[in-house]
């Protein structure tokens, strides 16, 4: 119930627990900006009765914004199961994951100025989608392309939102990300396994 930083020396340093006097439910996935803001979803998939549990002290499942000064910003409040997360290359774009199986889709907000976040809008709806797995972790390379865990596998869009194909490894995939020298290489982690996938463009790492 807190994003939390592991030293090298082994401490843990609490970067946010609470907002406005409550609780966080479970942040999940996280995203930096080049400035040092730290982006972050927190559904509430820590509870064991989710959204009924009597734990949860928020009213709501957010995306939140912790400033590299410390400041943290509610930015998006009205997501059922938000999720993965990712900039695009000009960080102009934030697109999150909606990990809900009544409601499984992409959506796409506004970077503005000030890193808060405007004009949100779906980006790709799959809730009819009946092959396994839902909108969960997601990737963006050095063109815009997103490539985002889903239904049947790593679903790759171009900017625009136009699906380009799908990456399907033996198993459902959760989670994705850039990997080895060159950054052309797509890890995926499942329920048991972890793949890879040699790619013709780079990803957009830390």
């Amino acid at each position: 119930r807190r994003m939390a930083r592991t030293e090298k020396n082994g401490s843990i340093t609490v970067l946010a627990d609470r907002f406005e006097g409550k609780r966080l439910n479970s942040p999940n996935d996280a995203v930096y900006k080049r400035n040092g803001d730290l982006y972050f979803t927190d559904p509430p998939y820590g509870f064991l009765k989710q959204d009924d549990d009597p734990a949860k002290e928020l009213p709501f499942n957010g995306v939140f914004r912790l400033t590299a000064a410390g400041k943290l910003d509610l930015l998006v409040k009205d997501m059922t199961r938000p999720n993965g997360l990712g900039f695009s290359p000009d960080e102009k774009k934030l697109y999150v994951a909606n990990s809900d199986q009544k409601r499984k889709l992409w959506m796409v907000y506004d970077v503005k100025p000030d890193g808060t976040l405007a004009n949100g809008k779906v980006f790709f709806d799959a809730t009819s989608e009946q092959a396994p797995g839902a909108p969960d972790g997601l990737k963006l390379d050095t063109r815009g392309n997103v490539y985002a865990t889903g239904p049947g596998g790593v679903w790759v869009f171009s900017p625009q939102g136009k699906r380009l194909g799908t990456i399907s490894p033996p198993e459902i995939p959760a989670n994705c990300h850039w990997g080895d020298a060159d950054g052309k290489s797509l890890y995926m982690t499942a329920r048991t396994g972890l793949y890879r996938v040699k790619l013709n463009v780079a990803g957009i790492r830390p």
